[in-house]
Protein backbone atom coordinates (compact mmCIF):
# COMPACT_ATOMS: atom_id res chain seq x y z
CA UNK A 1 0.00 0.00 0.00
CA UNK A 2 1.64 3.43 -0.80
CA UNK A 3 0.38 6.25 1.61
CA UNK A 4 -1.31 9.04 0.36
CA UNK A 5 0.39 11.84 2.80
CA UNK A 6 4.30 11.54 4.34
CA UNK A 7 5.38 14.14 6.57
CA UNK A 8 8.53 14.26 8.28
CA UNK A 9 9.07 17.02 10.98
CA UNK A 10 12.79 17.76 11.99
CA UNK A 11 15.24 20.07 13.55
CA UNK A 12 17.84 20.71 10.58
CA UNK A 13 20.85 20.15 13.08
CA UNK A 14 19.11 16.91 14.32
CA UNK A 15 21.17 13.64 13.80
CA UNK A 16 18.14 11.32 13.57
CA UNK A 17 15.98 13.76 11.10
CA UNK A 18 18.70 13.40 8.17
CA UNK A 19 19.15 9.59 9.24
CA UNK A 20 15.40 9.67 8.49
CA UNK A 21 15.14 11.54 5.64
CA UNK A 22 18.31 9.30 4.17
CA UNK A 23 16.33 6.62 4.97
CA UNK A 24 12.83 7.92 2.81
CA UNK A 25 14.90 9.28 0.28
CA UNK A 26 16.76 5.83 -0.43
CA UNK A 27 13.64 3.87 -0.80
CA UNK A 28 11.98 6.87 -3.28
CA UNK A 29 9.31 7.33 -0.43
CA UNK A 30 7.96 11.03 -1.68
CA UNK A 31 7.65 12.99 1.67
CA UNK A 32 7.12 16.54 3.28
CA UNK A 33 9.84 18.39 4.89
CA UNK A 34 8.99 20.22 7.57
CA UNK A 35 11.43 22.14 9.44
CA UNK A 36 10.01 22.89 13.41
CA UNK A 37 12.67 25.60 13.95
CA UNK A 38 11.79 28.13 11.17
CA UNK A 39 7.59 27.40 11.66
CA UNK A 40 6.09 28.08 14.44
CA UNK A 41 2.91 26.30 12.88
CA UNK A 42 5.06 23.28 12.05
CA UNK A 43 6.31 22.64 15.76
CA UNK A 44 2.82 23.23 17.26
CA UNK A 45 1.60 20.90 14.83
CA UNK A 46 4.26 17.84 15.81
CA UNK A 47 3.63 18.46 19.70
CA UNK A 48 0.15 18.40 19.02
CA UNK A 49 0.73 15.25 17.03
CA UNK A 50 3.54 13.47 18.97
CA UNK A 51 2.63 15.45 22.66
CA UNK A 52 6.04 16.06 22.62
CA UNK A 53 8.96 18.27 21.18
CA UNK A 54 11.49 15.80 19.91
CA UNK A 55 12.60 14.72 16.74
CA UNK A 56 12.11 13.40 14.13
CA UNK A 57 8.59 12.96 14.06
CA UNK A 58 6.87 11.13 11.42
CA UNK A 59 3.20 11.06 10.02
CA UNK A 60 1.96 8.43 7.42
CA UNK A 61 -1.38 8.88 7.00
CA UNK A 62 -2.16 10.14 10.34
CA UNK A 63 -0.02 6.88 12.00
CA UNK A 64 2.51 9.39 13.81
CA UNK A 65 6.21 8.06 14.95
CA UNK A 66 7.89 10.07 17.43
CA UNK A 67 11.49 10.53 18.52
CA UNK A 68 12.89 7.65 16.12
CA UNK A 69 15.94 6.40 14.89
CA UNK A 70 16.32 4.79 11.62
CA UNK A 71 15.90 0.71 12.96
CA UNK A 72 12.22 2.01 14.41
CA UNK A 73 11.51 3.92 11.49
CA UNK A 74 11.95 0.79 9.00
CA UNK A 75 9.67 -1.10 11.65
CA UNK A 76 6.71 0.87 11.89
CA UNK A 77 7.21 1.30 8.28
CA UNK A 78 6.68 -2.05 7.59
CA UNK A 79 3.87 -1.91 10.05
CA UNK A 80 2.19 0.51 8.46
CA UNK A 81 2.50 -0.01 4.83
CA UNK A 82 4.61 -2.77 3.92
CA UNK A 83 7.83 -3.51 3.57
CA UNK A 84 10.55 -1.63 1.34
CA UNK A 85 12.68 -2.87 -0.77
CA UNK A 86 16.49 -1.25 0.41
Amino acid sequence: MKPKNVRLFIKPYCGWCHEAQEWLDERGIHYETLDVTASERARDEMEELSGQTLAPVIDVDGEVLADFDVEQLETFWDAKVGKTSD
